[in-house]
């Protein structure tokens, strides 16, 4: 390694063949790297959708999900399956572990699936695909006034043929309209007259509507295709088809007994922009496109579009380009200033050319991450900026020890290129540890399970590739430029000219730094390190207090805990869920006034806080109705973050709309989303279990519980009252006329569900051709009762003569969790600043209990956050107590110690009292960012320790007594320790103090690398020279009693034990100590002078 870091040395040219290589490829590298709101991540979900037209959720539940549950158990890889069965529909998501390939997972459970025998007759074939990411990155509606939605989706559908002409837009939906069908309309009179059944009638359809190939008829002379081409696509072209004739010519039409039209499907789905009927495009971006360049491509779409027609509009409703472009700004700045104040700091306590040759590492590094960047998927986005940010001070680190200790050589007298080559091999096992300890630290983030992990393994990376390219231009580039630049010349006098008179100016300010420096060493740090070794206990109990009364303080709630950050939110979200079965015009009056009163909070937040300014707070706001007929919601979208003043957040705007609403009676569930929760629900609890009457019962109370807390809000669950049923029983006449329930039943179903008789594919629709009774044949109870039923016999009877009817509540949904049914309730805080943890606790520990004990059968999951935080802290468990362990390897190898490592450890639990208290400092809560920031801390924390320990160790060789090493060792290393230390909390500072909404999500993890830096500058130069001074009592009272004589400190010292190894290896004998004596010769000045400082002072 010497001479590889001599041979750079003394070449400076290759050094520069190394940084220009560097730049074009960092530069190419950067440019290549595209752009997207969140990192990429893979998919961990394989979805399997089941379509059962008619069926009951008990149907789908009992006739396919239980068989596909069942064969999915014990299957290797899965993490848990989730499932849901509705009417009509079901579908059951298969989660899989971390680190599984989800290909080879997705075959697993195609063949799971495969291997169940059955399925009901009449089920559509399921659907078993990966459930991709979807990352939005634009959506705009399509409206005008008095458009019907006909017209409104078919401009939907050109646009989204246009939009995917366009390079680097593949992934686009457009929603807001129902599925399109062709509706064969009878009533009852109809076909009594004509004596036809729906049956007849569908098949009548279904055998004429066809394109069909015959075979091939081949001549001498050419080939003939035999065709049948009688497919009609549109209602108006069935008319004319013939559904009975007779030998006597005469015949039936379809138009003759039916009514045909082309509608949309009876289940209420539109979206209203602004007030007006729209349809929604949706674009998102794959793993391959880039988020700005594809929003910009559809906003001149758009621009374009909008310049060509005047009846239909259309308008952007959500860009997250913009958002991604004011973050990613917002967070550029930020590392700027820290860059910036970075070089003030280095300019201020270092020799100005040497700080000018340490902030080169800074770009340096920063392209030769790029190089590499792209080969591990990362993507310019928030979290790869935040780690560019944590890593601009840490940087500085190993090039401003590895600086001050060639100048140190220097100013002993040897030439520029022999102190470069002394100064970097003396620091270079510490420097290299401490590279690797952080390297280790921050490498935990790769193998973290939960949402969180995924996202923070960015940051991993981002800083594991940074931290390696500036360790190569540390130990290569930095000493070569130091060597041959005039930083290592002696001081010329002469007048100076251009950038050497700018240096020389900055010299002066450089002096005054250097004044301080020196007069903090002598007059603080000195008296501070002599007053903490002649008074251990007391100076450890002050450490040990101040960590105690910190954890107090955390499980007392003066320092709020939480789960996860609140990401600011642009947007506002109301959901509305009435009872099952209420008229869609109901659902959507209900919405509508809503969506009145907020426009009332629109016009009061505008007036009171914009004012003046010519914007209006609410960008647009959007009614949706449905899907379904009791549900609807309101999506308000605010201006972006940076638009519009701090005071207006999200939670604002849901508290005043709620206020103008007051309660809303007759709706099941009234949420006022002001989004934010990363993670999902702060509070949300699964009940499971088989017993249904049990398991709603725990539910009803839960709920009640949760109503009754005064911190919680938006309280729901996702077991919605039932939907009232018809419940049909056959009467003994119907046996008697040879009618079963099956018959009566499907002939029910084919007149009020309808009976499909055709399927076919209208350009990118699929359209379904249904026979049933017109609408207002099928609009009341009495047109049941009144349904002609067809016997064996061909006599048909009315309903109500054979049959006999109760009305009772049937299930909507049945979920499953885990293989037995689940209902989850959920909640979210009134208060941000309220601790969910406290809360959850509250619900463990008192709520559940009582519950649980009247419900034996019923047991809870603990989802939302707090799964996601379970999840995150099971693997941390594992993965931490490993990367711990290397660690401690990799500093024992570096100083061929066992104790010395773990005294480095020990220290980090007292780091926590600033890190708790930095987050009380800025009314933040603990939560899982600021334990991530603790983790990388550890990384980073140790390296001040490796530089104080190697310099104590190297002391000790030269032969000074321990406590004059120890003290010597602090005040040789106090600029580099302070320099390192200031650095990095500067790098961080100017996102500390961000007050923007939109920096707050990153701000704790911030808090506490910074905090947690500022106390391990204290606790290395103060708690760790007691740990070796304890260390090292315990080492000699031990070696004294079981030797029978007294073992001076320096003995027991590893540094002492291998020089007197070596020196017995060597055949030579050197006296080290002296058992009588309290001091060892010592050789160098600095060392007399900590000498004549320790006198009279006894440190043992």
């Amino acid at each position: 390694m010497r001479k590889l870091i001599e041979y750079f040395i003394r070449y400076h040219v290759a050094v520069n063949v190394i940084i220009i290589a560097f730049a074009i490829f960092g530069i190419v590298g950067a440019k290549s790297l595209k752009s997207s709101f969140f990192p990429l991540t893979d998919s961990k979900n394989i979805s399997i959708s089941i379509a059962y037209p008619g069926a009951s959720p008990q149907e789908v539940e009992e006739g396919i999900v239980l068989k596909i549950e069942d064969n999915l158990k014990g299957l290797e890889g899965v993490d848990r399956v989730t499932s849901t069965s509705r009417e009509n529909s079901g579908s059951i998501n298969v989660e899989i572990e971390k680190g599984r390939d989800i290909d080879f997972m997705l075959l697993e459970v195609k063949n799971a699936v495969d291997r169940v025998p059955t399925f009901p007759t009449g089920m559509e074939p399921l659907i078993v695909s990966k459930l991709e990411s979807v990352r939005q990155t634009i959506s705009f509606a399509i409206s005008g006034e008095d458009i019907p939605l006909a017209t409104l989706k078919s401009v939907g559908r050109q646009i989204e043929n246009d939009l995917r002409a366009i390079d680097g837009i593949s992934q686009i939906e457009v929603t807001g309209y129902p599925q399109e069908e062709i509706e064969i309309a009878v009533n009852e009179n109809d076909l009594l007259a004509y004596g036809i059944s729906f049956t007849e009638l569908a098949q009548a359809v279904g055998n004429a509507n066809i394109l069909v190939t015959g075979g091939t008829i081949k001549t001498d002379a050419e080939e003939y295709l035999i065709r049948a081409n009688n497919r009609s696509y549109y209602g108006d072209e069935l008319s004319n088809l013939i559904v009975r004739a007779d030998a006597s010519g005469s015949t039936i039409r379809l138009k003759d007994i039916a009514t045909i039209r082309d509608r949309f499907a009876e289940s209420p789905d539109a979206s209203y922009f602004n007030g007006n009927l729209s349809v929604n495009t949706t674009i998102t971006s794959t793993n391959t496109e880039d988020l700005v360049s594809s929003a910009e491509k559809v906003k001149v779409y758009v621009e374009e579009f909008n310049e060509k027609y005047n009846n239909v509009q259309l308008d952007v409703v959500s860009d997250l380009s913009t958002t991604f472009v004011q973050r990613t700004q917002l967070l550029t700045e930020n590392a700027i200033m820290g860059m910036i104040l970075v070089l003030i700091f280095l300019s201020l306590f270092l020799n100005t050319r040497l700080a000018f040759w340490v902030a080169f590492g800074l770009p340096v590094a920063f392209l030769g991450m790029f190089v590499f960047a792209g080969y591990f998927d990362v993507t310019i986005n928030v979290l790869s900026l935040f780690g560019m940010i944590i890593v601009i001070g840490i940087l500085v680190d190993d090039g401003i020890v590895i600086a001050e200790n060639i100048y140190q050589h220097y100013e002993k007298g040897k030439t520029p290129v022999q102190a470069a080559v002394d100064g970097t091999m003396e620091v270079l096992p510490p420097i290299i540890s401490a590279i690797i300890t952080t390297i280790l630290a921050f490498s935990i983030f790769l193998f973290l399970d939960s949402r969180i992990g995924e996202f923070f393994g960015e940051v991993s990376v981002i800083v594991i590739l940074t931290l390696a390219v500036s360790l190569i231009e540390a130990l290569i580039i930095l000493p070569a430029h130091l060597a041959h630049s005039k930083a290592l010349q002696p001081v010329d006098d002469k007048p100076k000219k251009g950038v050497a008179k700018a240096f020389a100016k900055l010299r002066i300010f450089n002096e005054s730094g250097d004044k301080f420096m020196s007069w903090m060493r002598d007059k603080l740090y000195t008296p501070a390190i002599l007053f903490a070794l002649r008074n251990k206990i007391l100076t450890f109990s002050f450490f040990t207090a101040a960590l105690i009364l910190t954890l107090g303080s955390v499980g007392g709630g003066i320092i709020r805990t939480a789960f996860f950050p609140r990401i600011a939110s642009d947007r506002v979200q109301v959901e509305l869920q009435m009872p099952n079965g209420t008229n869609e015009r109901v659902t959507d009056s209900i919405i509508s006034l809503i969506e009145e009163k907020a426009e009332i909070v629109n016009q009061e937040l505008t007036e009171k806080y914009l004012k003046g300014t010519g914007k209006v707070l609410f960008e647009n706001m959007i009614r949706r109705a449905g899907p379904g007929s009791a549900t609807a919601r309101l999506t308000i979208n605010l201006l972006p973050g940076e638009e519009r003043p701090d005071e207006i957040a999200s939670d604002m705007v849901t508290g005043r709309l709620q206020e103008l609403m007051g309660p809303v009676v007759g709706a099941e569930s009234l949420i006022y989303g002001s989004g934010g929760n990363f993670g999902g629900s702060p509070v949300s609890v699964s009940l499971l279990g088989n017993n249904i009457t049990e398991l709603k019962a725990a539910k009803k109370e839960l709920k009640t519980a949760l109503e009754n807390n005064a911190a919680l809000k938006d309280i729901s669950d996702n077991d919605p009252a039932c939907i009232k049923e018809i419940r049909l029983e056959l009467s003994e006449n119907a046996n008697l006329i040879g009618l079963d329930l099956i018959n009566v039943m499907n002939q029910v179903r084919a007149g009020f569900f309808g009976t499909q008789a055709q399927r076919f594919q209208r350009s990118q629709d699929e359209i379904r051709v249904w026979v049933r009774y017109d609408r207002e044949n099928r609009s009341s109870i009495s047109d049941l009762d009144e349904m002609r039923i067809m016997t064996p016999s061909g006599s048909r009877v009315p309903l109500k003569e054979i049959a006999e009817y109760t009305i009772e509540r049937g299930d909507v949904a049945i979920n499953r969790l885990e293989g037995r049914r689940e209902i989850q309730i959920s909640a979210d805080l009134k208060n941000p600043k309220d601790s969910p943890t406290d809360i959850m606790a509250e619900i463990q520990n008192v709520v559940l209990p009582e519950i649980l004990s009247k419900y034996p059968t019923v047991s809870p999951s603990y989802e939302g956050q707090n799964r996601e935080v379970g999840k995150l802290t099971g693997s941390l468990k594992v993965v931490g107590l490993s990367v711990l362990l290397l660690i401690y390897i990799t500093i024992a190898f570096t100083f061929r110690s066992f104790s010395q490592p773990l005294l480095l450890l020990v220290m980090v639990p007292f780091s926590l009292t600033a890190v708790a208290w930095g987050h009380w400092i800025h009314d933040f809560p603990i939560n899982v960012l600021s334990l991530l920031g603790i983790i990388a801390l550890v990384g980073i924390m140790v390296n001040d320790g490796l530089v104080l320990i190697g310099r104590f160790n190297t002391n000790l060789r030269e032969g000074m007594t321990f406590d004059a090493a120890i003290l010597e060792a602090g005040r040789s290393r106090f600029r580099a320790i302070f320099l390192t230390s200031i650095t990095t909390i500067a790098g961080l500072a100017p996102l500390m103090l961000e007050t923007s909404r939109q920096a707050q999500f990153l701000k704790p993890m911030a808090i506490s690398i910074a905090y947690g830096i500022g106390m391990a500058t204290v606790l290395t130069l103060l708690l760790l020279p007691l740990f070796l001074s304890f260390g090292n009592i315990l080492k000699a009272k031990s070696g004294t009693f079981g030797s029978g004589y007294k073992i001076t400190k320096e003995e027991v010292e590893r540094a002492i034990k291998e020089k007197k190894e070596g020196l017995h290896l060597e055949g030579k004998h050197e006296y080290i100590s002296d058992t009588n004596s309290k001091k060892l010769p010592v050789h160098t000045n600095n060392g007399s002078e900590t000498e004549k400082k320790l006198e009279g002072t006894t440190v043992e």
